[in-house]
């Protein structure tokens, strides 16, 4: 993988050349098509997604309601990095909302990377708790915005 596609995703843009190079070493393409489910909730979680290209609807199903989107998200984006932190099972569905080229990364591979260069753990791990309490927030509004609709019914 090209190391200039990592350096502009969020994710990696506080890592060095070298530091990017070893990730990109440890990625995986995948090309998902138009309506793919990459994961469903409730899947046991042990890689995250980086988006190239394409874009990825993260949604749970509501039951009596049916699909409901959470998030869409577009290139630069990366998702199912909770799989990385926990070993509780995907929280929602992750499903190719166009044809889309990810880059993969197993827990495992970046595990071990993290534990042989703590540079990267270190910029990684500050990074996905910024996002995971800006996803936090988001869900937040979200729930306050539904109990206020529910109210006045």
């Amino acid at each position: 993988m090209d190391i200039a596609i990592l350096k502009r995703i969020p994710l990696f843009e506080g890592l060095n050349s070298t530091q990017l190079a070893k990730v990109a070493g440890i990625t995986v393409e995948r090309v998902c098509r138009k309506g793919e489910k990459i994961f469903a909730e409730g899947d046991a979680g042990y890689e995250f997604f980086v988006i190239v290209e394409g874009r990825v609807r993260i949604s749970k199903h509501v039951p009596g309601i049916g699909e409901e989107a959470l998030a869409i998200l577009e290139p630069g984006s990366y998702f199912g990095e909770m799989a990385l932190v926990d070993d509780t099972p995907r929280s929602a569905d992750a499903i190719a909302h166009t044809d889309c080229l990810l880059r993969v990364i197993k827990r495992d591979e970046l595990d071990g990377l993290m534990f042989t260069d703590k540079d990267i753990a270190y910029t990684l791990l500050w990074t996905f708790v910024r996002t995971l309490a800006v996803r936090l927030r988001e869900t937040n509004d979200k729930i306050k915005a539904f109990f206020a609709m529910a109210a006045r019914f």
